[in-house]
């Protein structure tokens, strides 16, 4: 295989060649730094890079390779991490102007465990500032463009991220997803990404350790690919205290499973619940088609989800002002409105406040259990919204409805993320101005695997995944 085509093998086939050495870590790591220069600069997805350093990764996995030694699941990999993640010798800003020059020396655990697991740590990817919002840009570094239109956002918080498996830079990444910030650019950029259940992949370090908003995950071209990259960071971790006791290795097992009679829900517009662009509805009704031909049986159909909008945005907001409470009070002309909004909102919150936003989701969870006992699945589009402007920071209105919120239009995302349930977001189709649309899988707690199995079907019956980006920048 000629090595200036390595960059379009998945993860999956990457480690199959190297661990084979029909190629070897340093041929694939070159082959995809070529990649890089060829289209990052257009795109901006990549804003940090260590050539030097990865080379020098890629060859001790060609040494231990040559020793017969195990190089591990993602042995010679590259891999970019979100830059909001503590990467030890390499530039992480947070996307902020604070921390522009700011190099750790430590790694965050999901860093370590890539690493552990054979990974070659390449860079950074883009994000907005501290990740608030959906739209992938700051001062430090800019906007990140959609591969699929250069005029359009790729979304976010791991913006970065998912334009670089789109275009091919990259064959995984890893992301984080508070309020849709996998999901949303996976569907905007016609890539996977996977929300695990809370405590699946344990965050360290982390100021609120039992706090489960927010979660890491994996983002890939392929939902193999995504199960590969979630075997790797999945796992307990004794200083985190709603970790999960399962090892990931249960996701290095196949993913094919028989769906025939499986009941699923299925709701293009959450039963009325939220707007929904009229091209983002068209495209998730047409799911129930290839659903129906791996044997599902289903119904159009949704829960309630009253008190979701309670829960996450008073949640969100006492996170925040934990988070840069103090800080801004200082340093109030280095933090972008939107995240000093959802600060004061945070402060002015009271314990009644906290205590109904609680009672909210235990609530809601209750209505989702109980739902989960008649349907297997629930599928749902990722975002309201199909992508738009780079020039506009949030969308502010659907169908005629104004977003009264930067973080109102994605409601598709976050009225599912105070639960703590996984959730995952899969190529499904393109409007008619070819945008990616993501279909949204959700599932009942600690459902992980069924919902890979689930997503892995659906890859199969809908070719919708295939489709490259076809403007001059890739």
């Amino acid at each position: 295989m000629a090595a200036t085509r390595l960059f379009e093998q998945s993860a999956t086939q990457l480690h199959h060649l190297i661990s084979s050495r029909a190629v070897s870590a340093t041929e694939v790591l070159n082959a995809h730094l070529t990649r890089i220069e060829a289209v990052n600069t257009n795109l901006n997805a990549i804003v940090t890079l260590v050539p030097e350093m990865a080379l020098a990764q890629a060859k001790k996995i060609d040494q231990q390779l040559a020793r017969g030694e195990d190089i591990g699941i993602l042995g010679g990999i590259p891999v970019a991490h979100k830059d909001l993640v503590l990467t030890k010798g390499i530039r992480t800003t947070f996307g902020s102007r604070i921390f522009q020059d700011f190099v750790p020396d430590e790694n965050a655990l999901i860093v370590q465990r890539m690493q552990d697991a054979g990974a070659i740590s390449i860079g950074k990817t883009n994000t907005p500032e501290w990740g608030a919002g959906s739209q992938t840009f700051n001062e430090v570094f800019g906007s990140t463009k959609n591969p699929f239109d250069l005029n359009k956002t790729c979304g976010g918080s791991s913006g970065g991220a998912a334009v670089s498996l789109a275009a091919r830079m990259l064959p995984l990444c890893d992301g984080s997803d508070m309020g849709g910030s996998l999901r949303n650019p996976a569907s905007f950029c016609n890539v996977v990404g996977f929300r695990p259940s809370a405590g699946r992949v344990p965050s360290i370090p982390s100021e609120a350790g039992w706090f489960n908003l927010p979660t890491s995950g994996p983002m890939a071209r392929t939902v193999e690919d995504c199960a590969l990259l979630l075997a790797a960071i999945a796992g307990p971790d004794q200083r985190a205290p709603l970790s999960i006791q399962a090892s990931g290795r249960e996701f290095l097992t196949p993913l094919d499973r028989d769906f025939k009679g499986v009941r699923v829900a299925l709701s293009a517009d959450f039963n009325g619940q939220i707007p929904v662009d009229s091209e983002v509805k068209e495209v998730i009704r047409r799911a129930a088609q290839p659903l129906s031909d791996i044997g599902c049986e289903v119904d159009d159909h949704c829960p309630d989800f009253s008190g979701a909008d309670l829960a996450f945005k008073t949640l969100r907001a006492w996170s925040f002002a934990m988070r840069f409470g103090d800080d801004i009070q200082k340093n109030k002309a280095l933090y972008k409105d939107t995240i000093i909004w959802n600060t004061q909102a945070g402060l002015a919150l009271t314990a009644k406040d906290i205590g109904q936003a609680e009672r909210a989701r235990t609530q809601l969870y209750s209505r989702l259990s109980d739902f989960f006992a008649r349907y297997q699945f629930l599928l749902l589009p990722v975002v309201q919204v199909p992508p738009f402007s780079i020039d506009d920071e949030y969308v502010k209105e659907i169908e005629g409805v104004t977003m009264e919120t930067y973080i109102d239009w994605m409601k598709s995302c976050y009225y599912l993320s105070s639960l703590g349930l996984p959730s995952i977001s899969i190529p499904c189709g393109f409007t008619q101005q070819g945008l990616p649309i993501g279909l949204q899988i959700v599932a009942g707690a600690q459902q992980d695997m069924a919902i890979l199995q689930l997503a892995f079907a659906f890859q199969k019956a809908n070719p919708a995944w295939k489709i490259q980006p076809s403007n001059g920048s890739c």
